[in-house]
């Protein structure tokens, strides 16, 4: 196992801007030869909004993945900081809602609880909060069939949070979203993490979500995956409309769509024999 265990005996509380991880030279293989991850070294901050912005390919998911256990790095470390992690301390929200087709938007968000043995009833404050603070209150006894994609996934980040844990990570979650749909649900997220203060590490392909909802930007390059720039985003929260549509916004999105494109070309000059990103490295 390659997480370093003696660095989870630290006590006492995490203050935001305090180090929570590290992924130190992680790399990733699978076992038909295929390379996902090279030499990946990344911190991550307790209360980091931090997003993970790269073509298809380049390794975002694999390592979420390998962060939150369900895959181990083929070298490397992943370095955890501060008190222990336990497993309801990782909250983690799919592309796809994966929720039970048969159970109630209740039964979906009681799952994680449920788990860890509370029942129903001592469950159910905590599970009402988290559906108030997705917006879905008065749907408790609906079922998945009668829910809208953007509600379904909804559902799927109120089960991630209702444990409350340090760490959130999304794969691409609003990714099969219409715009407006997707809007929405980037304000509410936000909304609930501002709250919270939680860590979350994104994956997403969309330049001007990153830019949105993230102080850091880590830009990745493919074939193998690797951190290409790290960008950082100043702007203050809270951020609404009038920052999505502020000249601020728009040379941000130009910015890191311009580092995006040079870790596209990377990955063809890599595949030539020369590696454009080493010049801008990991950090």
């Amino acid at each position: 196992m390659t997480v370093d265990k003696q660095s989870q005996k630290a006590a006492g509380e995490m203050r935001p801007g305090q180090p929570l991880l590290y992924l130190r030279s992680v790399a990733k293989s699978f076992a038909n030869g295929t390379e996902a991850l090279r030499n990946v070294n990344l911190m991550v901050n307790q209360g980091d909004f931090l997003s993970l912005l790269g073509p298809s390919g380049c390794g975002k998911s694999t390592a979420l993945r390998l962060i939150a256990g369900l895959s181990t790095p083929t070298s490397g470390l992943i370095d955890w900081r501060g008190p222990a992690m336990g497993k309801t301390d990782i909250g983690f929200v799919f592309q796809e809602p994966t929720l039970m087709p048969w159970a109630s938007v209740f039964d979906n968000v009681w799952l994680p609880l449920r788990l860890q043995g509370a029942s129903r009833a001592r469950a159910a404050p905590k599970v009402a909060e988290m559906l108030e603070r997705v917006g879905l209150t008065g749907f408790e006894n609906s079922v998945p069939r009668e829910l809208s994609g953007g509600m379904k996934m909804r559902v799927s980040i109120a089960r991630g949070l209702v444990t409350r844990p340090r760490l959130l990570l999304m794969d691409e979650p609003f990714a099969a979203l219409d715009e407006i749909t997707r809007f929405q649900l980037n304000h509410d997220l936000l909304s609930v993490w501002e709250q919270e203060r939680f860590t979350v590490i994104f994956v997403t392909h969309s330049v001007f979500e990153s830019v949105f909802l993230s102080n850091r930007i880590v830009v990745m390059a493919a074939r193998p995956g690797r951190v290409y720039r790290e960008l950082s985003v100043e702007a203050p929260y809270p951020r609404d409309e009038s920052f999505r549509t502020s000249p601020d916004y728009g040379a941000l999105c130009r910015k890191t769509s311009d580092v995006l494109g040079e870790a596209m070309h990377a990955v063809e000059d890599a595949r030539g024999g020369t590696d454009a990103g080493n010049s801008h490295g990991g950090h």
